[in-house]
């Protein structure tokens, strides 16, 4: 697995010897910006509007805008006196509970891949098989592309995950939705039927399927495009009008149930047949 950083985790006197792999690749259709009469990729130029001319790269600084308008100038110097000291090791402060860090706190998720040598190995199963048997994961912190970065190492089946968390102060308060949710109520009636909607509507997580059905989309008109197909212009869909959240409620419920059925009957039908299969045979 190709990494894009080696290292080592550090807890106690334990060096456990590891690669930082990315785990999630987006794969959505990626555009370019064309001139529309040729169809030539457009370029962004970095340009001064006060010397109305482009400027060079090493004519560019950093800034920091204090007050509409107005900025500190910053020289790489500036910045160096504040740069984290650059290190190659994720240090463990905290074993925590995985459960008690909400997943808002999440940023991005990475594989942790153990040494390459049989016998650097050990010490990368041992961390996973105790937190596994713990029920937690640790919180540490390592430097990345000159940024410091809090960290939660944590077990993903037969592997180590190091999810980068935001830190408290980078989280947005949400005590005004708060206030709003607390100074509402709702009638137990409309609280019992939601609840039989959600019931109706529960499933275990299988992300296989959940397709995204606007990629796959995209993709079909791409291709039609490009061979040549006219493209039809949906018709709008006016959204559908509901007045009475307790009919809406009566309606969601009865749709959830009709269309569970089919799905039901299949699975019904395909567990008979395992059954049948697994059954032994009288001779």
């Amino acid at each position: 697995m190709r990494t894009i950083w080696n290292g080592s985790i550090n807890f106690g006197l334990v060096n456990i010897p590891i690669g930082l792999a990315v785990a999630q690749q987006r794969k959505d259709v990626a555009f370019r910006t064309l001139h529309h009469e040729c169809g030539t990729p457009i370029k962004q130029k970095r340009y001064c509007p006060k010397h109305e001319r482009d400027v060079e790269a090493d004519e560019l600084v950093k800034g920091w805008e204090f007050t509409k308008g107005q900025f500190v100038v910053l020289e790489e110097s500036d910045l160096e006196s504040v740069a984290v000291e650059r290190s190659q090791s994720i240090d463990i402060v905290r074993f925590v509970h995985v459960d008690e860090v909400d997943p808002i706190y999440y940023d991005r998720t990475y594989y942790l891949a153990p040494a390459s040598a049989v016998a650097q190995r050990r010490p990368y199963v041992l961390l996973l098989e105790a937190m596994k048997q713990t029920g937690l994961g640790a919180v540490g912190k390592f430097v990345l592309w000159g940024k410091e970065n809090l960290c939660l190492v944590r077990p993903l089946g037969d592997s180590l995950a190091l999810e980068t968390l935001f830190f408290a102060e980078d989280i947005r308060a949400r005590s005004e939705i708060d206030d709003a949710v607390g100074e509402t109520d709702v009638p137990d009636a409309e609280l019992s039927m939601a609840v039989q909607l959600v019931e109706s509507l529960a499933g275990d997580y299988d992300p296989a399927q959940f397709g995204n059905e606007y990629r796959e989309e995209l993709r079909a008109m791409l291709e039609a495009k490009l061979a040549g197909e006219e493209i039809a212009r949906p018709e709008p869909v006016a959204p559908a009008q509901v007045a009475d959240l307790m009919e809406a409620l009566k309606k969601s419920v009865a749709q959830a149930k009709a269309l569970r059925e089919p799905a039901k009957r299949s699975r019904a039908k395909k567990d008979g047949a395992a059954a049948r299969k697994r059954a032994p045979t009288r001779g």
